[in-house]
Order: structure tokens, then C-alpha cells, then sequence
């Protein structure tokens, strides 16, 4: 099996320990990390009212992450079209471009990424988008594309045509990649002749079919000459197995929480979490969500990408570090988020 690139996702962690302020430099860190261990990329979500993500707001976590790193890709993973004006996230984007030039990837998705209450705050009561923003959102998609090129888009308006651009003097527009957890990305991807990318971090499931008809239904475009695709996974690294399963106990709480509707919290400290009587029902639960995530000491992780990257055909995993940490953690870090890139990294892009 030949070698992964390996990129980083994260959705910016707030532990019940931590502030927004903590949770940010942690994650300014884990960026410093992956710049310095090889990673490829680096995305930021979108999610919104969660108490235990701070990625609200991809652009401007772009703009710091970028700051903080020198070399390594910074993105979006994605933005969530349909809560924002096109002309908004392509003037924000192409600022981005324009101060890192060659650094900068836009993933684009659908989904709220949020609750009902709050996706109406974004879209309406906060004097967001119309009502039918999803159902626009190939135009949508369309309209971000062009506004961030160079020659940006001609606008009609009244009678009266002029020219539209996201930023005066483009001299060049960050890589576009569409995103989903179904197979409807999949197929506008291959349409528009775009990247995709299908969360399997998140849905586990569906995977090598949305896959598949991105690859079969591709079309070249001005953007792209053939099909660009990689996998996402959740991972959590240590030295050893037992640790690293006791380090992913926190997410695996949280992710439980979610899809079963309980309330939500911050994330629960590693002791915290172990303190958590659950149920047979939601055990069993987590063990199937768990059993889809990269979860050991290094050579098992090292072995288990490159076999993620095999089965699917790609030649990149991004992964989502989701490690959680110990009582008594300097609340400004995340060390074990840190040794699950540094780990992986050693094993497999160095060869270990």
C-alpha cells in the first residue's frame, strides 16, 4: 500500500475546562503542530450554538490559522453555503487568497450545521438569506466561483450591466472543493467539475458509493481535468491502544449526545467521561461509532490509514484529532490532540 498525505481537520474543541479564548489557542498550537509535522491542510468547520465547538466563523479561523503556520494549506470544511450571501464568503475567501496566496482551499457545503432555531437566526432573524437558499445553492455555488476569479462576473441589475468582483485585483482564486455526507455533492461535484469530499468522519456510512458516482459522473471543467477526492476520519493516536481508547471516550460521549438528543455540553474531560454510566443500548452505540474511527498506538493507526486510503482510492486522509484531554491540562492546550498528529505523522509520512 503506498503512503497517504495526511491533512488535519478540526472543528476548534471547547472542553468544560476551557474558554472560547483556551479553545482558540489550543487549536493555534495543534495548526503549529501540523505545519511543522508535513500535514497538507488544514480545515476548519462551521457549526453554530454548540458548547462544545468554536468554529463558528471558517473565514476568520482561515485568516488566524494562517497567520500562526507558513507553508501548509488552510480551508474550510467546509462553509455552509446556504446561511450566507455568495458575494459575502467570495469577498471573504479572495481576501484570504490575496494575503496567502496558494494557501487557501474554500469547501463548500449545505447543511445547516446547526439547530432549527439557529439556522433561522442565520438566515432570517439575523437579517440572513431568503427562505429558498437551499434550493439555490448550485447557483449559489456558481456565483462564489465566479465572483472570486480575476475577471469576477458581469451583474444586471435595473437595466444597467457592471461588473462584479470579490476583490479589485485578483491575481489568483483559492481551490474550490464541495463537500457532503450524501450523494447529492457527490453528483453537482462531478457536474461543475469540482473536488469533493463525503464526511466520513461524520456518517461512516455511504462512503464508497458517493465515491463512486463522483468518480463515473465526472466531468472536466476549466477548474479540473479528472476526478480529486479524499477521505476524512476521526483518529485518536497514543502510545498505546488502552490509552487511545480512553482518550476517545470524550468525543464518543458527545457524538452519542447528538445523535441521540440529549442535551449538549462541552466537551467532557477524559476522567469525566469514564465517570459516565451508559446504558447497554448506547454502548453498544458507541462501539459501532467507534468501530469507524482510527483509534490505537501508532502502528495500528499507521496500518489502519494506509487501509482507509486503499479501500477508498485516494492518496490523502484528513484527520479529524479528536483526542480528549486530562484533568489538570493547561486549559490553553490540547497535548494529546498534538501527539495524535505528531504520532501519525512519525509513522506514516516519515515512514517509522
Amino acid at each position: 500500500m503506498s503512503t497517504p498525505s495526511l491533512s488535519v481537520l478540526d472543528l476548534v474543541p471547547v472542553r468544560t475546562d476551557q474558554s472560547t479564548a483556551d479553545a482558540l489557542a489550543a487549536s493555534l498550537s495543534l495548526a503549529r503542530v501540523a505545519d511543522g509535522a508535513g500535514y497538507r491542510r488544514y480545515w476548519v468547520a462551521e457549526h453554530h450554538n454548540m458548547p462544545a465547538v468554536a468554529a463558528t466563523n471558517p473565514p476568520v479561523l482561515m485568516g488566524l490559522i494562517a497567520s500562526a503556520t507558513s507553508r501548509i494549506r488552510v480551508g474550510s470544511g467546509g462553509v455552509m453555503l446556504p446561511n450566507h450571501a455568495p458575494l459575502v464568503v467570495a469577498e471573504q475567501v479572495a481576501l484570504l487568497e490575496a494575503a496567502f496566496p496558494g494557501r487557501v482551499d474554500l469547501g463548500i457545503g449545505r447543511a445547516p450545521g446547526t439547530d432549527p432555531i439557529t439556522s433561522y437566526a442565520l438566515r432570517h432573524g439575523g437579517g440572513g438569506v431568503s427562505d429558498d437558499a437551499v434550493s439555490h445553492f448550485p447557483q449559489y455555488v456558481d456565483d462564489v466561483l465566479a465572483m472570486m476569479s480575476p475577471a469576477g462576473v458581469s451583474v444586471s441589475v435595473a437595466g444597467r450591466t457592471q461588473p462584479l468582483r470579490a476583490t479589485p485585483g485578483a491575481a489568483s482564486a483559492a481551490d474550490v472543493w464541495l463537500l457532503g455526507s450524501s450523494d447529492y455533492s457527490a453528483r453537482l461535484a462531478a457536474a461543475k467539475g469540482l473536488p469533493y469530499v463525503f464526511a466520513h468522519h461524520f456518517s461512516g456510512q455511504g462512503t464508497a458509493e458517493a465515491l463512486e458516482t463522483y468518480r463515473r459522473e465526472f466531468r472536466p471543467s476549466e477548474h479540473l481535468d479528472a476526478p480529486r477526492t479524499f477521505l476524512t476520519v476521526n483518529a485518536v493516536v497514543a502510545d498505546t491502544e488502552e490509552e487511545a481508547r480512553r482518550l476517545a471516550l470524550p468525543n464518543q460521549l458527545m457524538m452519542l449526545a447528538l445523535r441521540t438528543g440529549q442535551p449538549l455540553g462541552p466537551q467532557l474531560l477524559v476522567e469525566e467521561a469514564e465517570a459516565v454510566e451508559l446504558p447497554a443500548q448506547h454502548r453498544e452505540l458507541v462501539d459501532t461509532m467507534a468501530a469507524r474511527w482510527v483509534v490505537g498506538d501508532p502502528g495500528q493507526a499507521a496500518s489502519a490509514l494506509a487501509g482507509l486510503a486503499a479501500s477508498y482510492d485516494v492518496d490523502e486522509v484528513m484527520l479529524h484529532p479528536v483526542a480528549g484531554a486530562y484533568a489538570g491540562t493547561d486549559a490553553r492546550s490540547a497535548p494529546t490532540r498534538e501527539a495524535t498528529l505528531r504520532l501519525a505523522a512519525d509513522w506514516v509520512l516519515a515512514g517509522r
